[in-house]
């Protein structure tokens, strides 16, 4: 049975297991602020879910949980930051906080990471930008090799997030937050714990067919083999090929430039422990740099109220802009809770105990 849980009961449970992994208090607010948002937003992939792949980060050797992220070289318009093979998460906020203020003096900044692992939801860096007043972009590479290429026969890419936030005066931001492939992996694993069949066309077998159950899908996918999702597009006939395109772009930017490792060409070369080395590239454009004060936000109020405005297809389901779902989920959810899934509840019980914590989940 799902039980919805109050914001404040995710934040204390992820906190009590952070903490028991060695990560620093301050890391840990950072981190805990990163994953509950995530899922208040309805990113239920992101959020208090990544807890258990992360045990086996550890257990493997692979996370540094108790390093500080920290500027190995920077200018007044850019920095390199050295993750320190911990969590993406703090490093992320760094590196986003670190380009908006270098931003505010010179226009626009970019922060790459380097030596990271998993950062959660691209969105909540770009719209970290968005509350500052500022355009901000994200990018980052990925561990997964889960992404068929076009007129390709195994998986060769990341799921590659993307993000992109402009500030509005009257309207919320724009907010676009999205996976290069037609749909992220671990919302493949959500929709297991949900026990409901998977799309046509989300993830494809050897043989080109989709695989509809979520649970033998989310396995297949982590077994690394020739089964994968789709880029954005899903089939050469509706274009596929501009999903592979982004994806790559999306590697070069969080990947290349930082310096962080293309998975495939590590696929049966990594040593017992050694980080994932997963890159992200965060940038942060001043619009007053470009525009008199209060116009750029002028302008994206019109934009949106127009879209907004447009008549839709079926009364019944508006037509919105890249930003509104996530809206809507957090002032849900804020009221009635994050919906947890019994099969999530007894993995995170399992969890609770192996690490030594309350699990304070039960009855809420």
């Amino acid at each position: 049975m799902t039980i919805n849980v109050q914001a404040p009961l995710i934040n204390r449970q992820i906190t009590s297991v952070l903490r028991a992994w060695g990560m620093p208090d301050d890391l840990v607010a950072q981190t805990v602020d990163v994953m509950v948002e995530t899922d208040l937003w309805g990113v239920d992939s992101h959020g208090i879910s990544m807890l258990m792949t992360y045990e086996q980060k550890i257990n493997a050797g692979r996370f540094h949980m108790t390093e500080r992220p920290r500027i190995v070289r920077e200018t007044p318009v850019m920095a390199v930051i050295d993750a320190g093979a911990g969590l993406g998460h703090p490093a992320s906020v760094l590196g986003m906080k670190t380009a908006i203020e270098k931003a505010a003096t010179v226009g626009l900044a970019v922060v790459t990471v380097v030596n990271s692992h998993h950062f959660g939801a691209a969105g909540y860096y770009a719209r970290m930008a968005s509350d500052r007043g500022m355009i901000g972009l994200v990018a980052s590479s990925a561990r997964n090799i889960a992404v068929v290429p076009t007129r390709a026969a195994e998986p060769m890419l990341g799921t590659n997030p993307l993000a992109f936030a402009a500030p509005a005066g009257r309207n919320p931001a724009f907010l676009l937050d999205m996976a290069t492939s037609t749909v992220a992996a671990g919302k493949i694993k959500v929709y297991g714990y949900q026990n409901k069949p998977l799309p046509e066309g989300w993830v494809v077998g050897p043989d080109g067919k989709s695989l509809r159950d979520g649970n033998e899908a989310y396995a297949v996918l982590r077994r690394g083999t020739t089964t994968g999702l789709t880029p954005i597009g899903g089939t050469p006939e509706l274009s596929s090929h501009k999903g592979y395109g982004l994806g790559m772009m999306v590697h070069i930017l969080g990947g290349v430039l930082s310096g962080a490792a293309f998975a495939p060409l590590r696929k049966g070369k990594e040593k017992p422990g050694e980080p994932e080395n997963i890159g992200h590239f965060f940038l942060a454009i001043d619009p007053k740099a470009f525009r008199p004060d209060g116009e750029f936000e002028m302008d994206m109020d019109a934009i949106i109220d127009v879209l907004h405005a447009t008549p839709a297809s079926d009364p019944s389901r508006p037509v919105l802009v890249a930003g509104d779902p996530e809206i809507a989920s957090r002032a849900e959810r804020l009221r009635t809770g994050i919906p947890i899934p019994s099969a999530l509840q007894q993995e995170l019980r399992d969890l609770c105990s192996r690490v030594g914590v309350p699990y304070v989940l039960a009855g809420a």
